[in-house]
C-alpha cells in the first residue's frame, strides 16, 4: 500500500511538494504562496537540476500546483476534478494557468495531486491543458499517487524535510468499518420507523453527557429529535447474534473514532463542531457514506447517545 497522503492536511502536502521540487529542480524552488487571484503556487525560475532529466532539463519559470484531498479512492479522471464543467478543479485551474501564460509568468506546469492517475486520464488532461493554455505537452507534468510513492522511495528524507508528523495532522478517521456497518444497517433497518427508543446508559444522562462534552442544548435537541427513533432499532440489530460480524465492525469504528476524538478534542470549540467535522470527513472520504448521509449522522448520534464516543461520567470516574 502507498503512503496515506489523504491523512495529511493541505499545508503538510504542500510542504512535501516543495521539497520534491527542490530535489528535482534546485534549492531555489519557492514555497507555496497565495497569489492575487487566490490561487496557491510554488515556483522555480531557472534551469532544473534533473527534471525531467539532467540531459534535457526544463528551463524558464516552472509553476507547481498541489491539489490535495482527504478523500480516499479518488482519481484524476473523477468528474469533480477533471470534468469539462466550469466548476471542476481542472476547469478552474486552467483559467489561472492561461492568465499566467499570457502574462509571461509560466513556461512549465507541474501538477501534483494525491489521486490515482491512469494513462488515459493522463493523456486527456495533458492534451486539454496544452490546447486551452498554449503550453507544449512536453512542458506539462502530472504527478499522481503512484508517482508520489515512487518519489518517497527515491528520496527517503522527503517527509522529514517537509516536517510531516502524522500527530500534527487533521482529525481524520477511517471510514471503512463504518461504511460496512451502514451497508448492513441500510438493509436491516426501516429508517422511517419510529419505535420507542430506549434510554441511554444509566450512568450518564443525555443532559449530563452534553454538559461533559460541550454540546450545545440546541444542537443536542435537534440530534435527539431527528435520530432518537432509530436507536432502539440499531440496538436490536447489533444485539442479534446473526449480526456478530457487523457488531465487530461497529466496535472497530467506535475505537477509531473515540481515540481520534480524545487526541483532537481541544481543537474544536464545542462538540457540535466536532460532530459535524466527523460527519463531513466521513462522507467526503467514502462513497457509501456519502450516499447514506442521514444514516451516517444517525450512527454518529447512536455512538454518542450510547456513550461509545465522547466523555461519560463512568469514564471520568475511572
Amino acid at each position: 500500500m502507498g503512503y496515506a497522503f489523504e491523512d495529511l492536511d493541505d499545508a503538510q502536502f504542500e510542504r512535501i511538494v516543495v521539497q520534491l521540487a527542490r530535489k528535482q529542480f534546485g534549492l531555489a524552488a519557492q514555497g507555496f504562496a497565495t497569489g492575487p487571484d487566490g490561487g496557491r503556487d510554488a515556483r522555480f525560475i531557472g534551469v532544473a537540476a534533473q527534471f525531467p532529466s539532467s540531459n534535457s532539463p526544463w528551463d524558464g519559470t516552472t509553476v507547481f500546483q498541489a491539489k490535495h484531498t482527504n478523500a480516499t479512492n479518488v482519481h484524476f479522471s473523477d468528474a469533480a476534478f477533471s470534468g469539462d464543467n466550469d466548476s471542476s478543479v481542472l476547469s478552474e485551474e486552467i483559467l489561472r494557468i492561461a492568465k499566467l501564460v499570457e502574462a509571461g509568468e509560466l513556461d512549465n506546469y507541474y501538477l501534483v495531486a494525491n489521486r490515482r492517475l491512469g494513462a488515459i486520464a493522463h493523456s486527456a488532461i495533458v492534451a486539454r491543458i496544452s490546447a486551452e493554455c498554449g503550453i507544449p505537452i512536453a512542458r506539462i507534468f502530472l504527478a499522481g499517487q503512484e508517482y508520489l510513492d515512487e518519489m518517497l522511495h527515491q528520496f527517503p528524507d522527503l517527509l522529514s524535510l517537509a516536517r510531516v508528523d502524522p500527530i500534527d495532522g487533521p482529525l481524520l478517521v477511517s471510514s471503512y468499518d463504518l461504511a460496512e456497518v451502514i451497508l448492513a444497517l441500510s438493509t436491516g433497518l426501516d429508517a422511517k420507523a419510529s419505535t420507542p427508543a430506549i434510554t441511554p446508559i444509566e450512568r450518564t444522562s443525555y443532559e449530563d453527557k452534553n454538559h461533559l462534552n460541550g454540546m450545545t442544548e440546541t444542537f443536542a435537541k435537534e440530534l435527539q429529535r431527528r435520530y432518537l427513533p432509530l436507536t432502539r432499532q440499531v440496538d436490536e440489530f447489533l444485539a442479534d447474534p446473526a449480526n456478530g460480524l457487523v457488531t465487530d465492525l461497529y466496535d472497530g469504528a467506535v475505537e477509531e473514532l473515540q481515540l481520534k476524538i480524545i487526541a483532537k478534542r481541544d481543537e474544536f470549540p464545542d462538540f457540535d463542531n466536532l460532530f459535524n467535522h466527523l460527519f463531513d470527513t466521513l462522507v467526503d472520504r467514502d462513497g457509501v457514506l456519502s450516499k447514506s448521509r442521514r444514516l451516517t449522522r444517525a450512527m454518529l448520534f447512536y455512538m454518542y447517545w450510547h456513550c461509545d464516543i465522547g466523555k461519560s461520567l463512568n469514564a471520568d470516574a475511572d
